[in-house]
């Protein structure tokens, strides 16, 4: 082949590149996107990451559902209330679809795998159903649902972290923002179905989350959330699925970024904004991490420990890595190296064989530790986890109910004396808004993350303001602005 033979070969193949380009931009042109989100930040995160990719596809984004042509519901798998209630959802999509024929209905994320028979063929609700690594997929779905057919991928990714896209901000406030850091779940706790809807852990590069952080700042974000199932255990070290660190070639360990690396990484990156991180796993939390919160003023001195069961028999049977001891010590570690600081758990009511003992252990260690607030639930057996194929579900629903109750009564008396101990203190507030209750009063978080009520006046949302706390409720502090700060803390 001469010269003038390869040239034109590869100003045809430049040509059909192009073309297929504008075909593909061409997708959503004059269409609308309306997406809905349930259950964790993570669904809220990926809606952001679908919002970007179908954006690039020419898609517009819309609050309103009957302006838009494909809608999408991002699901949650972890209690069946949370999927009773997408499928409430999507029969209300279908109504609206009388009137708009042509409209497309999908669901993402976690129900998608599970559930995609049902909700495709037997229920026959939707047309199109994506996991949660699969979102790249989405414009050839889209165009295959176009063309007739209904569409489908759940397959899960071993490296899939979509590091490279800048995610759209959905009906934020432009004031706080999420950051996914990495994806996907290694801890087999057998009540959880994550693992199996979000597969294999994998950590995200740390330079683009570093760089997607820095974007946040500059756009006037003024503070980012740090998402992952089990931030403690983010590990990069070139790449490749999540390991032990002690697992690493020494070579490796040298220029390995661990959690509380990273944390600094970000919290030097942005001065100026405020550094959160969800969800902490009590078996996987250093020290090295703790004493990064307490180094660096802008990470706020504020974390999520899930404990679930207070039972140490509980906890060897919900598989979770620890015992009561174990966690105990933790939370002495946190109130020596992080003073004052604001501490939430997650409890689950009812879990398979839970005695009274077992329950009054629970209580026993809520007593302990005083939690500023909580995520409270009865025991809903998942399907496909270990706990539905090995155990039994039997502990009675009214004897789940009442332990669950006492747990959340207990709940509020300790959030309540968490807020009373911030009488007659200063804390400063980031603001994120106009409080619901009154629209001459805004509202914000203090680095503990418990919500502050104060007056107006001259200020508004991304305000850093000092407020004198002078009431409060078990979940709310109410006080009286001082005046701005130039600093998240």
């Amino acid at each position: 082949m001469d010269e003038l033979q390869i040239e034109g070969k590869v100003m045809d193949e430049q040509r059909q590149g192009e073309a297929l380009m504008i075909e593909t931009k061409g997708l959503g042109a004059g269409r609308k996107l309306y997406v809905e989100s349930y259950g964790c930040a993570m669904n809220f995160s990926d809606s952001e990451i679908v919002a970007s990719i179908l954006g690039e596809n020419g898609f517009e984004t819309t609050r309103n559902l009957e302006d838009a042509d494909v809608v999408f519901v991002n699901t949650c798998s972890i209690r069946e209330k949370a999927e009773q209630t997408v499928r409430k959802r999507l029969k209300e999509f279908n109504k609206t679809k009388k009137s708009k024929p042509d409209m497309i209905i999908g669901v993402l994320g976690c129900m998608a795998e599970r559930l995609k028979d049902q909700l495709l063929e037997e229920e026959k609700l939707v047309d199109l159903v994506v996991g949660p690594d699969a979102y790249r997929d989405l414009p050839d779905l889209i165009q295959e649902v176009d063309g007739g057919r209904k569409a489908v991928n759940v397959i899960l990714s071993k490296e899939e972290t979509y590091a490279d896209i800048a995610p759209v901000r959905l009906g934020g406030n432009g004031v706080t923002a999420f950051v996914t850091i990495m994806r996907g779940c290694d801890n087999m706790c057998t009540f959880c179905v994550v693992p199996f809807t979000r597969g294999r852990e994998r950590s995200r590069d740390p330079e683009t989350i570093v760089n997607e952080v820095k974007t946040l700042a500059e756009q006037g974000y003024k503070e980012v959330t740090l998402l992952g199932q089990n931030v403690d255990s983010y590990l990069w070290y070139g790449g490749g699925l999540k390991k032990d660190l002690k697992q690493l070639s020494e070579e490796e360990q040298g220029t390995a970024i661990t959690f509380a690396l990273l944390l600094e990484k970000v919290a030097l990156a942005a001065p100026g904004m405020r550094i959160r991180f969800s969800t902490s796993h009590p078996k996987d939390m250093v020290d090295e991490v703790l004493f990064t919160i307490a180094k660096y003023d802008n990470i706020c001195n504020y974390i999520h420990l899930p404990f679930q069961s207070g039972s140490n028999r509980i906890l060897e049977l919900m598989n979770r890595g620890h015992t009561r001891e174990w966690y105990k010590e933790r939370i002495d570690r946190i109130r020596s190296i992080i003073p004052n600081c604001g501490i939430s758990q997650d409890i689950i009511s009812g879990f398979c064989t839970e005695t009274e003992e077992d329950h009054q252990d629970t209580l026993e260690l809520m007593e302990y530790v005083k939690y500023d607030f909580g995520y409270m639930f009865n025991y809903s057996e998942r399907p496909n986890t270990m706990a539905q194929r090995k155990l039994e579900d039997d502990v009675p629903t009214e004897v789940k109910k009442r332990r669950l109750q006492e747990i959340i009564d207990l709940q509020r008396d300790h959030s309540h004396y968490r807020t009373k101990e911030q009488l007659n203190t200063v804390r400063r507030v980031l603001v994120e808004g106009t409080s619901k209750r009154s629209k001459e009063q805004l509202y914000g978080r203090t680095p503990g993350n418990t919500v502050v009520v104060f007056d107006k006046k001259e200020f508004k949302a991304g305000d850093f303001v000092d407020v004198r706390i002078d009431d409060c409720t078990s979940a709310t502090l109410l006080g009286t602005a001082i005046g701005l700060a130039d600093s998240p803390a």
